[in-house]
C-alpha cells in the first residue's frame, strides 16, 4: 500500500494574512484603527492591525486574535471584506491577505499594542497617511462597502452606544456618507422604519434643551433600506 504523502506537492511559497480595517465615529470625524511599524522596509509607517494566520487557525479566528493582539480590541463582530492578492503588495514574498471590517463605539476602548509595534492610534481618514503594504487601497475600499451597507443595512448601531439621540444617530450617517441629510425626512424615515424607539429618558448634560434617548430594537444584522 503506498505511503501517504505529508505535504502538498505544488512547490508554491504563498502566505495568507488577514488585515483588520477597524472604524469608529468620533468628534465629528470617520477615524480608523492604526498600528505603527518597526520593522523594515515600513520602518515608522502606519498600517492595518494584521498579520499572518497560523497552520491551525481558521481566518475568523486569526483576525480575532491579531487584532486583539495587536490593538487590545476584542470581543467585536469582525466581516469579511474582501481578498487583496497583488503579486507585488509585499515586498518581502507573496503574501495574499483576506481582509476584514468591524464598526465599534468610539468609547471606552483602551487601546494598547506590543513591543513589536511602536504605537497605536485612531486616525482621522480623511488625513490618513501613506500606509504599509497597499492598506491604502484596503481602507479606501473598505470605506465604500460601509457606506453601502449603510444606506440598506441597520449597520449603524454598532457604532452607537446602547442609548443615543437621533442627532447623534444622523450624525453617524453623515459622517460616513459624507454629506448633509435632510433632518425631518431623515427623522421620519428612521422612526417609520421601527428600527428603534425611546426609551422614555432624555440627556441630561450639554448646552441644548434635553432629547430624547433611543435604543435599537435589535442588533442582529438586517437588510432594510435606510436611505
Amino acid at each position: 500500500m503506498p505511503k501517504k504523502s505529508t505535504s502538498h506537492p505544488s512547490p508554491q511559497d504563498i502566505k495568507v494574512a488577514v488585515d483588520n480595517c477597524i472604524f469608529t465615529v468620533s468628534d465629528g470625524e470617520l477615524r480608523i484603527l492604526l498600528i505603527q511599524m518597526k520593522k523594515k522596509p515600513y520602518t515608522g509607517m502606519w498600517a492595518l492591525p494584521g498579520g499572518l494566520v497560523q497552520m491551525r487557525e481558521s481566518l475568523d479566528t486569526a483576525a480575532a486574535r491579531i487584532l486583539e493582539e495587536e490593538t487590545g480590541v476584542r470581543g467585536v463582530y469582525l466581516e469579511q471584506l474582501y481578498t487583496f492578492g497583488d503579486p507585488k503588495r509585499d515586498t518581502l514574498g507573496r503574501v495574499v491577505s483576506v481582509a476584514y471590517v468591524a464598526l465599534i463605539p468610539s468609547s471606552g476602548i483602551k487601546l494598547r499594542t506590543i513591543d513589536k509595534y511602536a504605537d497605536v492610534r485612531w486616525w482621522p481618514f480623511r488625513q490618513l497617511p501613506k500606509l504599509a503594504y497597499d492598506h491604502n487601497s484596503i481602507a479606501a475600499y473598505a470605506k465604500r462597502r460601509l457606506q453601502w451597507k449603510l444606506e440598506y443595512t441597520n449597520v449603524a448601531w454598532s457604532l452607537l452606544p446602547p442609548k443615543f439621540t437621533l442627532t447623534e444617530l444622523q450624525e453617524v450617517y453623515e459622517v460616513i456618507l459624507g454629506r448633509k441629510i435632510d433632518k425631518r425626512n431623515f427623522r421620519k424615515k428612521i422612526l417609520g422604519l421601527k428600527l428603534i424607539h425611546a426609551i422614555g429618558e432624555k440627556t441630561t448634560s450639554g448646552a441644548y434643551r434635553p432629547a430624547m434617548l433611543y435604543r435599537f430594537w435589535s442588533k442582529h444584522p438586517a437588510i432594510i433600506k435606510i436611505l
